[in-house]
């Protein structure tokens, strides 16, 4: 029998340590929390992207009564730039959460089906996407990559027949 351990890496910066173009793709994502569709949750959520070309790209969960038929925030936001700038990558992604009057203590992280949408952008692009995880306690966790945060991960390696 053989073990293998998995670790990840985090780094935890206060918000004042951030770059400034860091702060604003925090502050995009914050204020992407107050266009959210959440009647059910009431846990609204944000995402912004920055692509390649500088251009910062937003988006905010959308609830529906047929709770399959939602959006989470970093999809939306995924979904719009790989539509609109398709021949952009994505550089970073932010994220932040409001519920109950103001936003959450502890960092939100994306969830199982985001993870594996933006592990296929970071497949696509050939290039990790830095991953910032915002609370207010004006901290932000930082992964370095989607990949770091799913490490076994389904992708287009599945379909490689080489590898079969």
């Amino acid at each position: 029998m053989k073990q293998i351990n998995l670790t990840t890496k985090i780094t935890v910066y206060s918000y004042d340590e951030c770059t400034d173009v860091e702060k604003k793709l925090i502050d995009a994502a914050k204020e992407a929390t107050s266009n959210a569709y959440a009647p059910y949750s009431k846990f609204n959520v944000g995402a912004a992207l920055l692509l390649e070309n500088g251009q910062i790209i937003t988006g905010n969960n959308q609830e529906n009564a047929a709770y399959p038929s939602g959006l989470c925030a970093e999809r939306t936001a995924v979904f719009y730039a790989n539509a609109q700038y398709p021949e952009q990558k994505v550089e970073a992604l932010a994220i932040a959460a409001f519920y109950d009057g103001d936003f959450t203590s502890d960092l939100t992280s994306p969830c199982g089906s985001c993870r594996q949408v933006l592990l296929e952008v970071e497949s696509r692009y050939e290039s990790d996407v830095r991953i910032l995880m915002y609370n207010r306690k004006n901290e932000v966790f930082v992964a370095d990559s989607m990949r770091s945060l799913m490490p076994l991960s389904f992708g287009k390696q599945a379909f490689d027949q080489k590898n079969q």
